[in-house]
Parts: structure tokens; sequence; C-alpha cells
């Protein structure tokens, strides 16, 4: 009987364990990749800065900012090149893709600084699938390439 309430205590912790680490692994997938840092560059993930580092997986919900001295490529997994320059804060908000179909959705917001973007798969495949925000407008991506600016927003 003791040996039988232990394997069955096991089996419930190994659950519990699964049912706890699960949702966090799924929120973790790799989106990105960093190809190119150059000065002060971080990386906010779940409200925790980390220094930006060349091969650093990103994640949807990384907040990716730049320092005066900084600037920062990344390029995404449907081959989408997003380049950061100096003083630029850019967040990754929402980035599924298909790699057998090329769909998906891809929605950043740059919230201050500059942002050259050459556009991927998703937005090839579907041109309504990319957006980037910025503090006054929504720029819809129809399968090119573009530099955008924005200035930060004070209350």
């Amino acid at each position: 009987m003791p040996n039988r309430m232990l394997a069955t205590g096991v089996v419930f912790a190994g659950v519990l364990a699964i049912a706890v680490l699960l949702p966090r692994a799924v929120a973790a997938e790799e989106v990105a990749r960093i190809k190119v840092v150059k000065g002060t560059v971080s990386v906010d993930r779940e409200g925790s800065p980390v220094p930006a580092t060349v091969g650093m997986a990103l994640q949807e919900g990384d907040v990716v900012k730049t320092g005066k001295d900084g600037a920062v490529g990344i390029t995404f997994k449907d081959d989408s090149l997003l380049s950061a320059g100096p003083g630029s804060t850019l967040a990754i908000d929402r980035f599924k893709f298909n790699p057998t179909t090329h769909a998906g959705s891809f929605d950043t917001t740059l919230r201050s600084g500059t942002l050259a973007v050459a556009s991927g798969k998703i937005a090839r495949q579907s041109p309504d699938a990319m957006r980037v925000r910025t503090p006054s407008t929504v720029l819809g991506v129809r399968g090119t390439e573009f530099v955008v600016r924005a200035a930060a927003v004070t209350p």
C-alpha cells in the first residue's frame, strides 16, 4: 500500500509540474534572433532588462531598446528584417508564422526612434497581416521595404 501511494504521489507531482511549466514553454517560443548589436542594446522580457547579444532569441512580448549609441538588427522566422537605430524602443506585440503556408500575423510597436523594415514571407503571403504601430499611426505593410521614425509621446 505505501508503494502504491508513493507511485500515485509521484504521478500527481509529474502532472502538476507539466501543468505549471507547459504554459511558460508555449509562451517562450522563439520568433526572431538578434543578428547585429552596436552600442547599448537591451531586451526587456517580462519587465526585466537583459543586455542584448548577437544570436539572442527573441519572443513575443519582448521590448528591444537601444541607447543613444545603440543599433540592433533582428531577423524574424519569416525572414523579415528589422533594424532599429539609436534611442529606439520596439515592442514585439504578436508574431505567428506557419513555415509551410507562410500564413501568419506580425504586429510591432515602435514607441520611439527609427526602424527600417524589409518585410518577409508573412507580408508577401497576406498584405494585411503585418502592422507597425507608432504613437501616432498604424502602418499596414504591403510586402515592401520602408523606414519609419517615431517620437516618444509624453503625457
